[in-house]
């Protein structure tokens, strides 16, 4: 088995980490709704469709893709345990806080009374429930997790943690997830694809 640049991973998570960690606090201190508004302002036509494109790199299907590259453009077949203990892992978390821990969690149009303090995209099927974690952010962070364990390089540290924000923001941005959903969909990444990396570098022993 070839190497995993673990090093790059650690930079990610650490970084992430303090990011989630930043906005549990500013939820708390702030407030939940008070900081959702404050992030959700409407930034005009151009971020309205940039923010509803790039939301659908957080879907759940972008494994498809990320497994393609992976296999045939970087030749790391190997890491098969990894990718599929990430996927298998974080739908886990995502949906099991979702459905079973947490459910019915209301999202920001249904928490917040006032509707028109809420800025929508036209076109955006909006969710009511359902709110924490925000799987969307789980599923990026885990695809920057992965490609930061497969990449030699530093670049992708703070080019793949820009495309994750994004698709983080765009979840507040689009009125679909609190701030602290994001946060926890950081921190579900994170475990996900740590635990994964285990099962991985345990089979590689083997």
């Amino acid at each position: 088995m070839q190497n995993l640049n673990t090093g790059n991973f650690k930079i990610a998570a650490i970084i992430s980490f303090i990011i989630a960690l930043m906005l549990f606090i500013a939820s708390a201190t702030v407030g939940r709704n008070d900081l959702f508004l404050l992030l959700n302002n409407n930034a005009g036509s151009f971020a309205d469709s940039f923010f509803a494109a790039i939301t659908w790199a957080g879907d759940g299907t972008v494994f498809i893709p990320a497994l393609l590259i992976i296999f045939f453009a970087l030749k790391r077949k190997d890491v098969f345990p990894l990718l599929l203990g990430t996927f298998a892992i974080s739908t886990i978390i995502a949906q099991g806080v979702k459905n079973f821990l947490l459910p019915d969690q209301p999202r920001p149009t249904k928490a917040i009374s006032d509707a028109s303090l809420i800025h929508t995209v036209a076109g955006v099927d909006i969710h009511t429930i359902g709110s924490f974690p925000s799987g969307h952010t789980t599923t990026a962070f885990c695809i920057y997790f992965l490609f930061c364990l497969l990449l030699p390089k530093k670049w992708w540290i703070a080019v793949g943690l820009l495309y994750a924000l994004l698709v983080g923001y765009s979840r507040v941005y689009l009125a679909q997830h609190f701030p602290v959903d994001v946060a926890g969909g950081i921190v579900a990444a994170i475990i996900s694809v740590y635990l994964s990396l285990k099962i991985q570098q345990r089979l590689g022993k083997k």
